[in-house]
């Protein structure tokens, strides 16, 4: 019998007014002057945060965390097209207990970043975890 792949489906509406809904939960209204390219840089923080948390919970530790992105978009070389050309991460963690054994966890939450994994152009990470 084949094995079942885990599968995780996510919903959102968008309507008229740029608000953004998920099925069962609250509604997200975008501040002026973001953009849809604000949002995935963001959402990129937030699931590194989120992957590196998960991590270091399962090897016993409480997290605190933030972080950064910055993105340049323009012309690729390969086809003439507007995209991400350079993303730049930084995350800012607090382990308790501390350990300086942190890279098997930075390795982890890099990998299993969903938003990150499913991007062509692979983020620079900079990790600062005390």
């Amino acid at each position: 019998m084949p094995t079942r792949t885990k599968a995780f489906e996510y919903a959102v509406d968008v309507d008229t007014g740029g608000r953004m809904t998920i099925p069962g939960g609250g509604q997200f209204v975008p501040p002026e002057g973001w953009s849809a390219d604000h949002l995935l840089l963001a959402a990129l923080v937030r699931c590194s945060i989120d992957s590196f948390a998960y991590h270091a919970r399962r090897a016993g530790h409480e997290v605190t965390a933030s972080g950064e992105a910055q993105g340049t978009i323009t012309k690729s070389d390969e086809d003439g097209r507007y995209r991400f050309v350079a993303i730049d991460v930084r995350i800012h963690a607090q382990l308790a207990p501390r350990t300086n054994e942190v890279d098997d966890l930075i390795a982890k939450a890099e990998r299993d970043c969903f938003i990150g994994a499913s991007l062509t152009l692979k983020p620079e990470y900079a990790w600062h975890v005390s």
